[in-house]
């Protein structure tokens, strides 16, 4: 029967298709005996309709005139098989996507077969098919125009009364295939940016504006999905738990993007939907009743993640309104929004109640206690003001629902953990680059920039206000826009509040995170990592000026600062003295670029990531001989040298600051001095490089000396201590046959961190620690993926040399303490200038850099 169709003839030809259609045509039921010609006649026919659409427009007319569509929805009620199915969506995909006359296009679209098509009750228990049914829709939404899309509506009325298109696609809007997900969103976006009123009108329309709210409410559950994944990873961390969540993270500002093209196709009352939605879903239940920071059973997500969301919300959806009223809601105590949150979702719909009226039992009021607000006495000059900033913040219950949660968030940075610190940290920096956020607004919240208020006050000074500097700060025209918020919140959103800071102008507020900051700098348990955002935040509120520091404020920053510089100095005899420079002028370099950058350094997805471990976790492993009191010493005390390092940078760039100075590129620091005639450097003839293996040194002032790199194979070296400017080794060298007062390096180390011991028990044995040349923490190439450290474990950092008498080791110790006190007081006269705050220091020299550190290190293990 099927003889003919395999006979030679042209592929591309009107007879071909002719044939193909005919012989669909004929068949009467599609089996398992014919449905493989079916689905070969369904693919051809797509290529031939394809290839007539560019080269010949008779094979088009040939596909109208014989009512090949037809045939295709004939096919399709009298096929049993699925595959068939999935043949018959793909030719219509194929067809679609390819076709570029107009002509075709309106052809396709303007016969209910269509439609058919869209509404046909497939089989979807088939994951191929529904992947194959996807397409296909996508592939119509790709078409759409304002002319192609009134094909596809019915109108009743001179409204849309049914679009089968948009309706059909968003039932699969919230599939659990990501793929299928993507598709659909696609397809909206393709409907939405086509721009036809009726259409808009239609999809925010009821039922079928719903489906904003079913985006929010499917966008919430992912929330609290993410929340379970950043509480286990607290109690689990691991690799495994950081991709998870970056996952996740991908998945919710993937969500976040799409609300934002949402808005962009700029549909009437769409943005406003997506603003209601988010806050009475999410917002308002569920994000700020959890910014307190002691855990709460009842609530569904803790303040770690409630902070992330609201940064990325304020971040990605760019909506006025939207912007506005999160900001506005962070005057409300917590109380309000907590006891929003008690209220059971009904649909998706909220229900609203007086707040007042259902007060938990014991709470006496939201407001009129004034223990329990933040207070900030706001001196009328640049007087020192005796007010404790603990006072100010401290004294309140961070933990209490009578808090405003603009001053829930400064508790965070008095009171909270380094993850809550850095959070709150985000929300305002956040909040601040919020270009939808009316600047009257972060003036009342504290956080406008200086620059901004100086700008406001020339303009009233240019269209002649004659308010004084009073102006400025003065809450008058700040809090209209304010209070029409607040009053939204209360009308609109059903939130009944009393706002407690009535008197309080933003000035007050203004004080209230300048001490905040202050007291965060003046934390020894927050990293310095952290502090760097919290030092980006305040040169943002004050890019260069004193006035708004009081005397307390100074007083704490200075004696914040001179804490750290006693630990600081105390490197300078300590294990990384020779490293002590040149990280403080790479520290100093990359902290005034991080707090003078237009962005924070870090993404917000960074909140959620759990604390990454001590280096030495990574690089010593557990079967390693290391203890506290060998390598393992030296690792951890580079943790303490790193935190204090970058701390005590920040804390002089703040001096600077806090003095009214500009902020130089380069560290005050003195140049390098020549290294006098007499030091063993010199007499060693060594230049200016480190001792490498093979260099040729005289070692007339070395001790001869024995050493085991390895059991029972003992060698003779002549050791030298040797310092130059501030670097220093400990040296092992072979001499020379030939050339007796000469030797060749065949080991050096650092001479920092030796700390030289003569043996209790043997008096010619001298014990020196070996410690590493260079650090992970100063080597980029060594640091994967959020801080994850690659280098191999260290292996045993200790020598004992063997003199051939007491004499000799004596004197062996004592060229060593020696030298390591030139090289410490050389790191000393150079760092002097750092530490005089009182005397400005008129020109560091930037043309001599800092000495580096060897990048070799040369262990016994490697050695030969």
């Amino acid at each position: 029967m099927w003889l003919p169709f395999w006979k030679s003839r042209d592929r591309f030809s009107i007879d071909e298709l002719r044939y193909l259609t005919e012989q669909l045509t004929k068949i009467q039921i599609v089996n398992e005996v014919n449905k493989d010609f079916v689905i070969e006649a369904l693919r051809s026919i797509a290529e031939l309709i394809t290839y007539g659409d560019q080269n010949d427009s008779s094979f088009f007319e040939f596909f109208m005139e014989n009512q090949v569509m037809g045939q295709f929805v004939r096919i399709l009620k009298i096929s049993r098989t699925m595959i068939v199915s999935l043949q018959l969506l793909q030719t219509m995909s194929i067809m679609i996507q390819n076709l570029k006359s107009e002509h075709a296009i309106y052809y396709m679209f303007s016969n209910e077969y269509m439609n058919y098509l869209i509404t046909y009750s497939f089989d979807f228990c088939h994951e191929e098919l529904l992947s194959y049914y996807i397409s296909f829709l996508r592939a119509i939404s790709g078409k759409l125009d304002k002319n192609t899309i009134s094909l596809l509506v019915k109108i009743q009325n001179d409204e849309v009364a049914s679009f089968p298109l948009y309706v059909e696609a968003i039932r699969f809007a919230f599939h659990e295939e990501t793929m299928v997900r993507t598709a659909v969103r696609a397809l909206t976006l393709n409907v939405y940016h086509v721009g036809d009123d009726c259409v808009n009108r239609y999809v925010t329309s009821a039922p079928h504006a719903d489906y904003f709210s079913n985006l929010v409410m499917f966008f919430r559950k992912q929330c609290i999905s993410l929340n379970g994944l950043v509480s286990d990873a607290l109690k689990n961390p691991g690799s495994d738990s950081i991709s998870t969540i970056l996952a996740a993270v991908d998945e919710i500002e993937d969500n976040l993007y799409y609300f934002s093209d949402v808005i962009s196709a700029g549909i009437p009352d769409v943005g406003k939907l997506i603003t209601d939605n988010i806050l009475q879903l999410l917002i308002f239940p569920l994000l700020l009743p959890s910014l307190r920071i002691e855990a709460v059973n009842e609530i569904q997500i803790g303040a770690v993640a409630s902070l992330y969301l609201i940064c990325c919300i304020l971040r990605i959806v760019k909506i006025k309104d939207l912007a506005n009223t999160i900001a506005a809601a962070l005057f409300f105590p917590l109380e309000a929004f907590r006891q929003i949150s008690e209220v059971k979702l009904n649909g998706y719909m909220l229900g609203h109640g007086s707040i007042h009226d259902s007060q938990a039992q014991g709470n006496d009021s939201l407001i009129g206690v004034d223990g329990t607000h933040l207070r900030v006495n706001v001196p009328n000059s640049s007087s020192s003001s005796h007010i404790h900033p603990e006072v100010v913040i401290c004294e309140s219950d961070s933990t209490g629902s009578n808090l405003t949660l603009r001053e829930a968030l400064l508790s965070f940075l008095t009171s909270g953990d380094d993850v809550l610190v850095l959070g709150s940290l985000g929300v305002l920096a956040t909040l601040l680059q919020t270009k939808e956020l009316d600047e009257s607004m972060l003036d009342a919240l504290g956080i406008l920039p200086q620059r901004k208020q100086h700008k406001k006050l020339l303009l009233q000074a240019l269209v002649g206000e004659d308010a004084g500097e009073e102006q400025l700060f003065s809450s008058e025209g700040i809090c209209c826009e304010l209070d029409s918020y607040l009053q939204k919140l209360k009308e609109q959103y059903g939130v009944l509040y009393s706002f407690p800071d009535e008197g309080a102008s933003p000035r007050a507020h203004r004080f209230q995170v300048l001490d905040a900051l202050v007291n965060l700098f003046c934390r020894s348990n927050i990293s310095a990592e952290t502090l760097w955002d919290g030092g980006w935040l305040l040169r943002q509120l004050l890019p260069y000026s004193e006035v708004e520091f009081n005397g307390h404020h100074l007083k704490l920053l200075k004696d914040s600062y001179r804490n750290c510089t006693i630990a600081i100095q105390q490197e300078i005899r300590g294990i990384w003295v020779d490293l002590l420079l040149t990280f403080l002028c790479d520290e100093w370099k990359m902290c005034k670029r991080a707090i003078e950058a237009s962005a924070p350094r870090k993404e917000p997805k960074c909140i959620l990531l759990p604390s990454q471990k001590s280096y030495s976790d990574d690089i010593i492993p557990a079967e390693s001989s290391f203890t506290a009191d060998r390598l393992g010493h030296f690792l951890v005390s580079s943790m303490t040298f790193k935190s204090f390092g970058k701390v005590f940078v920040l804390l002089h760039q703040l001096q600077i600051f806090s003095l009214g100075r500009v902020l130089p590129d380069q560290p005050p620091i003195c140049a390098s001095a020549d290294v006098p005639e007499s030091f063993r450097a010199r007499t060693a003839g060594l230049d200016t490089s480190s001792p490498k293996p093979g260099t040729e040194l005289r070692i007339v002032d070395a001790v001869p000396c024995r050493i085991a790199f390895e059991r029972g194979k003992e060698r003779h070296f002549s050791f030298l201590a040797i310092s130059m400017g501030t670097s220093g080794w400990l040296v092992l060298a072979e001499v020379l046959p030939l050339k007796q007062q000469f030797g060749v390096v065949r080991v050096a180390a650092p001479l920092a961190g030796s700390n030289p011991r003569i043996d209790d028990k043997h008096s010619r044995w001298l014990h020196v620690r070996i410690r590493p040349s260079t650090l992970p923490f100063l080597d980029p190439a060594k640091s994967g993926a959020y801080g994850k450290v690659k280098t191999k474990a260290l292996v045993d950092g200790r020598w004992t040399l063997a003199f051939r008498d007491e004499e000799s080791c004596k004197s062996a110790l004592s060229m060593i303490l020696e030298e390591a006190k030139l090289q410490s007081n050389e790191v000393e006269r150079r760092l002097k200038p750092l530490f005089d705050l009182e005397k400005p220091v008129e020109s560091s020299n930037p043309s001599v850099s800092p000495p580096k550190a060897s990048s070799s290190y040369i262990t016994p293990s490697n050695l030969f």
